[in-house]
């Protein structure tokens, strides 16, 4: 399954050029089971990888472009009267939220309203309309993007609905290597046939999965995961610099995170047990959009990167 997997991760890998470490990413949320937020610049691929796992993958993907007159029920979908003869009944139409594969296009584009009707469908999966509840597929991951809050025309994601986010994957600019590749493959797509791409099953998806709660970690790994995460809600004792840049902590879910995501990290390593490197790697992903940032460190242009880096070289890691 590891051999499968990996030719998944590299057939991404040649339709989105230079972006290795993103598409890495992606696919540990994908097999850990958690929601992705994708954010950078406009014009940097984020809608192209989506598409390209989507192309990849035997799984149903629905679009959701938001802007600002976006309604809750264009996302979660409604209940229609319809005609049959004399009767009429109220019959639940689903909305693109209904799906295997969810591109949330540009989330922060819209309103906090809206925004917010992705809150259950993401945490309990399923969505609640009139009183009723619909379950989400048993394959549901809600791969958003969004530009830097900074942007004209955008609104800050609700601190609940980002901690739901199992990683916060940022791109950036491609190196100019990679850059040359991408001009290249954009004309060999545009000159030539496309071809046929294989298809990873669903069942596969879920064997892995399994395969992952099979990882063992030690109780030296989860001291160390809970001592990074309480670290962040007590940084002064652990640095006083620190404490001045963080204002609010991770969550409960930050460790959860770091835990599913290390797993699947080690799994991906061909190993059958978590080590520090592990927990190491997927941090910054795991916990930077878990961070609320003080006015200080806004102001000395201190980014979550940043204080995760120092959090890391402060905190003992395990013998």
């Amino acid at each position: 399954m590891r051999e499968t997997i990996l030719r998944f991760e590299a057939s991404v890998g040649e339709a989105v050029v230079g972006q290795a470490a993103v598409v890495r990413q992606i696919l540990i949320a994908l097999l850990a089971d958690g929601h992705v937020l994708l954010e950078s610049l406009p014009g940097l691929a984020k809608t192209r990888t989506v598409k390209a796992i989507a192309e990849r993958l035997a799984a149903t993907m629905r679009r959701i472009q938001f802007t600002p007159d976006l309604l809750p029920s264009d996302i979660t979908g409604g209940e229609t009267l319809l005609q049959a003869g004399t009767e009429r009944t109220l019959t639940f139409q689903p909305g693109p939220i209904f799906g295997n594969l969810i591109l949330a296009d540009e989330i922060n584009r819209a309103p906090a309203k809206v925004q917010s009707a992705l809150l259950e469908a993401m945490e309990e999966r399923q969505v609640s309309v009139a009183g009723k509840t619909h379950p989400m597929p048993e394959l549901f991951l809600v791969m958003a993007t969004q530009n830097p809050i900074e942007q004209e025309g955008t609104y800050p994601l609700p601190e609940a609905q980002m901690d739901r986010f199992l990683l916060k994957v940022l791109i950036t600019y491609p190196s100019p290597e990679s850059e040359r590749e991408m001009l290249r493959l954009l004309r060999r797509e545009s000159n030539e046939t496309p071809t046929p791409v294989s298809m990873l099953s669903q069942d596969v998806i879920f064997a892995v999965r399994q395969a992952i709660r099979q990882v063992a970690v030690a109780p030296a790994i989860d001291d160390y995961i809970v001592s990074l995460v309480n670290a962040t809600r007590h940084a002064s004792e652990l640095d006083p610099q620190i404490g001045k840049w963080i204002e609010i902590g991770a969550s409960p879910r930050g460790a959860i995170g770091l835990d599913r995501a290390s797993r699947v990290q080690a799994w991906l390593q061909d190993r059958s047990f978590v080590t520090p490197d592990d927990v190491r790697a997927v941090i910054h992903p795991v916990l930077r959009h878990r961070l609320i940032l003080s006015y200080d460190a806004n102001a000395e242009n201190v980014s979550a990167d940043k204080v995760i880096d120092r959090l890391i070289e402060k905190v003992a890691v395990p013998a």
